[in-house]
C-alpha cells in the first residue's frame, strides 16, 4: 500500500491531480484559522449550508481536540500559496465497541471535480488506516463521514467511494408567531435557575440520557472543558427541570448572534435537549420546550430551531414536531467497512 509521506512541511501525496501551483502540506497552528473559516465561507452558499464559524470557536474545538493530532492528522491544500481546501481525520469508540475512523473536509466550489477531493479522501483514509494498525482488532471498523443532503458533490465522492449512508438526523424550525399549546410541567417537578455549581451535574445528567443511544461515545473530561468553553455557552438561558435534589431534564439554550446577523433573523436554539430515564413519558421535554421558546420569544427571537437524530430512541422527533417544528433540512452519516 502506498503511503503519504512528509517532507519538512510538505505532504507528498501520490494521487494528487496535476494542476499547476497545487501543493499539500501540514497544519501550521492558530495562523491557519482564518485560512480555514475563509474556505468554509466560501463554500458554504454552494454546499446550501447555513454556518457561521468563529475564530474563538474554531480555537476552543482544536484546543480540545481527541483521538486528532492536528500536525498529522489534518491535510491543508493549497494553489500559489493559498489555501482552497483542509481535510481533518480522527477516531474513537463508541459504547458497544465499534470503532470509528472519520474523515471530513471543505473545498472551494471553483476547484471541485479536479480531483482534489478524490486525493484528500484517500489521504484521510490512509492515514486512518496507519492509526488503526496500532489499535486492537476488537470490533467493528468502519470509516465514517458526515454532512447535510444539499452537499451534493460530497455525497457523490463519497458514493464512488464506497460509503453507504447509516443513519440520519433533522434541522428543524419553529416559527415563534404560532401559539404555543399549553406544556404544564409535571406535578413535583420545578425548574430553577442555573447556578455555577449545577453545570457539571448537568453535563453528567446529560449524558447519563444518551447513553443508550445510537453512536454514544462515553464522555471525558475534553469534551467537557470543550463545552464549556464555548462562544455561545450561556447557562442563564437553560431550562432544567429539578426533582428535589436531582436534575431530571433541560434544554441547554444558546444563541448565536453573529449567525444571527448573518442571515438577518432571529433565532434562538433549543438544543441539548434530554430527560433522564426514570421522568420520560410524563411530557417534561415538551413543557421545557415551550418553556424555552416563550423565553426566546420574550427576548425578542422570531423563532427557535434544534437538530434531532431521525431514530431518536424517546421519540424526539415525534415530541418536536407535536410543539410545532418543521423539518428544514437533513444530515446524513455515512461509513463503510475498513478492509
Amino acid at each position: 500500500m502506498t503511503t503519504s509521506t512528509l517532507t519538512n512541511d510538505i505532504v507528498i501525496v501520490p494521487d494528487a491531480p496535476a494542476i499547476p501551483g497545487l501543493t499539500f502540506r501540514r497544519f501550521r497552528g492558530e495562523s491557519d484559522y482564518p485560512h480555514m473559516q475563509a474556505v468554509i465561507n466560501g463554500s458554504k452558499q454552494t454546499d446550501g449550508i447555513e454556518r457561521s464559524i468563529k475564530l474563538e470557536e474554531m480555537a476552543n474545538n482544536y484546543a480540545h481536540l481527541e483521538n486528532c493530532n492536528p500536525n498529522t492528522d489534518m491535510l491543508m491544500v493549497e494553489v500559489d500559496g493559498q489555501m482552497v481546501a483542509y481535510n481533518r481525520t480522527f477516531w474513537e469508540v463508541q459504547e458497544d465497541g465499534t470503532r470509528i475512523y472519520a474523515v471530513f473536509g471543505f473545498l472551494l466550489p471553483e476547484w471541485r471535480r479536479k480531483g482534489i477531493g478524490t486525493a484528500m479522501l484517500l489521504h484521510g483514509e490512509r492515514r486512518l488506516r496507519e492509526i488503526a494498525s496500532d489499535h486492537p482488532d476488537d470490533g467493528p471498523r468502519f470509516f465514517e463521514s458526515f454532512l447535510a443532503d444539499t452537499e451534493h458533490g460530497t455525497i457523490a465522492l463519497l458514493a464512488n467511494a464506497g460509503y453507504k449512508p447509516v443513519r440520519y438526523g433533522f434541522n428543524m424550525v419553529r416559527d415563534l408567531l404560532e401559539p404555543f399549546p399549553e406544556m404544564p410541567m409535571p406535578a413535583g417537578l420545578e425548574v430553577r435557575p442555573v447556578k455555577d455549581e449545577h453545570v457539571r451535574a448537568i453535563w453528567e445528567a446529560d449524558m447519563e440520557s444518551f447513553r443508550d443511544h445510537w453512536g454514544f461515545v462515553p464522555p471525558t473530561e475534553t469534551r467537557y472543558q470543550n463545552w464549556i468553553n464555548e462562544p455561545d455557552f450561556d447557562p442563564s438561558l437553560f431550562k432544567v427541570a429539578w426533582d428535589g435534589d436531582q436534575i431530571v431534564g433541560a434544554v441547554q439554550n444558546f444563541v448565536n448572534a453573529e449567525e444571527n446577523a448573518e442571515y438577518q433573523r432571529k433565532r434562538g436554539y433549543t438544543e441539548g435537549i434530554f430527560t433522564r430515564r426514570p421522568w420520560r413519558k410524563r411530557g417534561l421535554a415538551k413543557s421545557l420546550i415551550v418553556q424555552s421558546m416563550k423565553m426566546f420569544k420574550e427576548m425578542g427571537m422570531t423563532e427557535t430551531a434544534l437538530s434531532v437524530d431521525s431514530e431518536n430512541l424517546s421519540g424526539a422527533l415525534r415530541v418536536y414536531e407535536s410543539v410545532g417544528y418543521r423539518q428544514v433540512k437533513k444530515h446524513i452519516t455515512l461509513r463503510k467497512p475498513m478492509d
